[in-house]
């Protein structure tokens, strides 16, 4: 099977990589050189994350500001998350310094390349050299094979890279690790020297690599870890000023993995759980945040009480949902999750009067990919200014919603974005100006109505008194 798929692999690249090669050689990638190059790909769940550190020096004769990662367009399309650090020190004493990282569109790139321009902290001077820590995390890299299977059966995933790593910078040396989830591996393609040890596969070192060096790599595995991937979650936060925070959270869930196929017997699957359907699920966690309360969890038949909450007051909350029926390869469940929160814990004032909603982007759930996450921040009726700040980019937008008793509609925060997995989980601010004088509006208003019912039920009994008279 390897030798079968190994040529179409090598045709493809070369289609990709020589035109990048053509493209940037006589750019300034003759300046920097890379004397050693360590990646460690982790293949444990679904979600690849690659760690990458580099010992770049400037052999050129002018200093350097930017360091150019390329990336092939089989990961850029998957490419959820980049991160770059330059370290300075050793061992226990290292310092971090983020970097800034930034796409760069280069006029005439072949192929629909996209290229990354790491900004450094402070220039690199002729003969100095530089480490960088780099992490890009991908989604939807592992594809099953085979692409059925039955309840039975173990699930086997490729995993497709290059031995090498692609840079359009020379590589002095370099060394690949690649950790898999168990030690159960079907096939691996063999570029000398190349090691296994248990669940980890060395390849290299390898000396003295010149700029877009390729080497097809296939890893053929198993991994029965949840595949659980929401292709759609709604997320609103709406804030009461009255001091409770209410969160609902729509999902649209579905197992990513093999197909399955067949008949689903449910006296095997819980008579042999360790041999039957060992690539489902049946459990999801959500870690919550903490003094939550008001929980509830429901899908479109209702109410599911096969839920779990911990609840933590100070930590965090944890709630561990069962849908109805385990999730397969290719099955799908919808369900709502919803909470309250208590306002304090999450809205403040800043320095200029404005007040702002400092809350979790992302998703609750433990190890899972969001193909597409918005969330609306529903604002009190009254307010006006809205900016919001997230540390990454996001599609933002306004729009309206009416609720009970309001007259001109809530403000709603519309933030939108897509390919979103855990590391995306980090605080963003919604800034708003507020009036007090906003929050008499609701209570005016069922007084009001009060008022009027009882008149409307005075007239009416005069009316009736009169008639019997």
């Amino acid at each position: 099977m390897e030798a079968l798929l190994r040529p179409r692999i090598i045709i493809s690249l070369t289609i990709i990589v020589i035109p990048i090669f053509l493209f940037i050689s006589g750019a300034s990638s003759h300046q920097i050189r890379i004397n050693n190059a360590e990646r460690r790909i982790d293949l444990s769940t679904h979600i690849v994350k690659v760690f990458l550190t580099l010992k770049v020096e400037n052999t050129g004769k002018t200093s350097a500001s930017e360091i150019l990662l390329a990336f092939p367009p089989t990961q850029v399309d998957h490419l959820a998350f980049l991160e770059a650090l330059a370290a300075t020190g050793k061992k226990k004493k290292k310092t971090y310094v983020s970097l800034a990282v930034k796409p760069t569109q280069l006029p005439d790139a072949p192929n629909e390349t996209n290229y990354y321009t790491i900004v450094l902290a402070n220039p690199l001077n002729t003969g100095e050299t530089a480490t960088l820590e780099i992490l890009y995390i991908l989604t939807h890299s592992l594809e099953p094979f085979p692409v059925e299977i039955s309840q039975s059966e173990s699930q086997l995933v490729y995993y497709r890279d290059s031995a090498l790593i692609l840079s359009p910078y020379h590589i002095k040396q370099q060394t690949t690790f690649i950790k898999i989830p168990s030690n159960k591996v079907e096939s691996f393609t063999r570029v000398e020297p190349t090691d296994r040890a248990g669940n980890e596969l060395k390849y290299g070192p390898y000396e003295d690599r010149p700029p877009y060096s390729y080497s097809p790599l296939l890893v053929h595995f198993e991994n029965n870890n949840p595949f659980s991937v929401v292709e759609e979650l709604v997320r609103e936060v709406e804030i009461s000023h009255w001091g409770n925070l209410q969160i609902t959270e729509q999902y649209k869930l579905a197992h990513a993995g093999a197909r399955h196929k067949g008949i689903f017997s449910r006296v095997d699957y819980q008579s042999k759980p360790t041999f039957s359907g060992v690539s489902s699920f049946k459990h999801l966690l959500a870690r919550l945040p903490p003094r939550v309360h008001s929980v509830y969890y429901r899908d479109e038949i209702g109410n599911i009480s096969t839920s779990h909450l911990r609840a933590d007051s100070w930590k965090i909350s944890e709630l561990e949902i069962e849908p109805r029926y385990p999730l397969f390869g290719g099955w799908r469940a919808t369900f709502v999750i919803g909470y309250g929160l208590p306002l304090e814990d999450f809205l403040f004032e800043s320095s200029d009067g404005r007040r702002y909603l400092n809350f979790t982007f992302g998703c609750p759930l433990v190890e899972t990919v969001v193909d597409k996450l918005t969330i609306k921040v529903v604002l009190p009726e009254g307010s006006k200014g809205p900016s919001a700040v997230v540390p990454f980019p996001v599609e933002q937008r306004l729009e309206t919603k009416y609720s009970y008793l309001d007259v001109v509609g809530r403000t709603v925060v519309v933030l939108e974005k897509k390919n979103v997995v855990p590391v995306h989980n980090i605080p963003f601010q919604v800034y708003y100006t507020f009036k007090p004088i906003f929050m008499l509006a609701e209570p005016m208003m069922l007084a009001s109505a009060f008022f009027l019912f009882f008149m409307a039920c005075v007239a009416y009994l005069h009316v009736d008194l009169s008639i019997r008279k």
